[in-house]
């Protein structure tokens, strides 16, 4: 059987072509219609407007410049957009266990006896230029996420620096693709600009072929430049105020996250470094490459050793110390559990002993096989009731440990019931 590559068992949303080179949002096929928008006017504008204004300049060239320069930055705008939507905009890979080291083990028990609880820390401080920053445990990728980092639910993928999602280049806006789809927008909104200006300027001289002709006239002899000019204002709505907007983010050093979600909380904003640095921050940096390689195979991960959990302050006395008081513990668990199977019916103590094979009559309930096997039956319930829970959070690791430590129970439970024999 042939190994498979990252991208095809990747557990996010992405859709991956050309073997995982190029990585896109689930919502990728709104790309077309993005490339429609910005086509389509374009064509429209060289073919009745531009061609039309070849000669209407003293240099013979200048004329064809209009042309070209349409042509060209459009095509700059159009990489702009494949560079945002087609890359990893700063995926940070999940995890597949949740990390051990941040495990925690609280004593709780009855009568003074303490059995190990995991506990998980759902949040975890981090210094960020000398301020205290919490941050959050993501449940589905089982990591705690680096400052500025946020999960995508459309992507299902935690994201660091993460903006927003956004489904025009149907990507997630992050680290890696932000300085792409600043410049994408900014240089479509210059593009609107153009397009709007020189269609303008051929009404302008539509009017003044005609000898002081109206401005009806020139409409009606080209109609194609008033919905160029509707189209273009319309558009500058969009993404003249979307280049806006950015433009203040970048120089507070904010996200579109960060922003709608704490600007009502007066939080500090502790990436703020000065308007010229945090401009600089996006522009002059180096991008930090990928940490996923879609295109590697995958590694098969070996099985990890099951090693019993124990209280803190107790693993001495569990292993080579008194057995007494853990004994007497197990003894409360033995008549409890005794308790329980005093109340099940006559039928099912009758099904009981006639799969055991005995004569016995049904009301001896103090058997210690009973016992045990009332108690296997619970610890199964616990062990099941855990390895669904950590089941439901993606770590099947954290199962397995959890049912070396019912097995750990068992072999207590069956010491108390050989006492309860003597």
């Amino acid at each position: 059987m042939a190994a498979k590559r990252v991208y095809q068992v990747w557990k996010g949303s992405n859709k991956f072509i050309f073997g995982g080179r190029l990585a896109f949002g689930p919502d990728a096929r709104s790309l077309i219609i993005t490339f429609s928008l910005i086509i389509v006017p374009v064509i429209i504008f060289c073919a009745f407007v531009a061609r039309h204004l070849r000669h209407e300049f003293s240099s013979y060239y200048s004329g064809y410049a209009i042309l070209v320069a349409a042509i060209l930055f459009t095509i700059h705008v159009l990489v702009l957009l494949s560079l945002t939507s087609a890359r990893d905009p700063g995926i940070v890979p999940r995890n597949s266990h949740p990390p051990e080291e941040e495990f925690r083990y609280e004593p709780s028990g009855v009568g003074g006896q303490q059995t190990p609880t995991l506990q998980f820390p759902r949040t975890k401080e981090v210094m960020v230029n000398g301020i205290t920053v919490k941050v959050k445990y993501c449940e589905t990728c089982m990591l705690y996420r680096p400052p500025r980092c946020s999960h995508c639910s459309i992507c299902n993928n935690c994201v660091e620096r993460f903006d927003h999602h956004c489904p025009w280049v149907g990507q997630c806006i992050g680290l890696r693709n932000y300085r792409y789809f600043f410049l994408f927008v900014s240089s479509a909104t210059i593009l609107c600009v153009y397009v709007f200006s020189l269609s303008a300027y051929y009404i302008k001289v539509l009017m003044d072929n005609n000898n002081n002709g109206t401005v009806w006239k020139a409409i009606k002899e080209s109609p194609a430049s008033v919905i160029l000019m509707a189209y273009c204002f319309i558009s500058l709505w969009f993404v003249g105020g979307l280049t806006g907007f950015h433009l203040y983010l970048i120089g507070s050093n904010q996200t579109t996250y960060e922003n709608f979600r704490y600007r009502a909380d007066g939080r500090i904003n502790v990436f703020n470094r000065g308007c010229l640095n945090n401009f600089l921050e996006v522009f002059c940096t180096e991008i930090k490459p990928s940490r996923n390689n879609f295109r590697a195979f995958v590694q098969e991960e070996g099985q990890r050793p099951l090693t019993p959990v124990f209280a803190r302050g107790h693993e001495q006395g569990d292993l080579g110390g008194d057995r007494r008081p853990k004994v007497e513990h197990d003894l409360d668990i033995g008549e409890d559990l005794l308790k329980i199977s005093q109340r099940r019916n006559i039928e099912e103590l009758d099904e009981d002993i006639q799969s055991r094979g005995s004569n016995g009559a049904p009301h001896i309930t103090g058997d210690p096989d009973s016992i045990l096997s009332s108690d296997h039956r619970a610890t199964t319930i616990r062990s099941d009731t855990r390895h669904s829970r950590w089941e439901r959070s993606g770590s099947w690791e954290i199962a397995q440990d959890d049912f070396a430590n019912s097995n750990v129970t068992e072999s207590r439970n069956h010491v108390a019931s050989k006492e309860m024999r003597q």
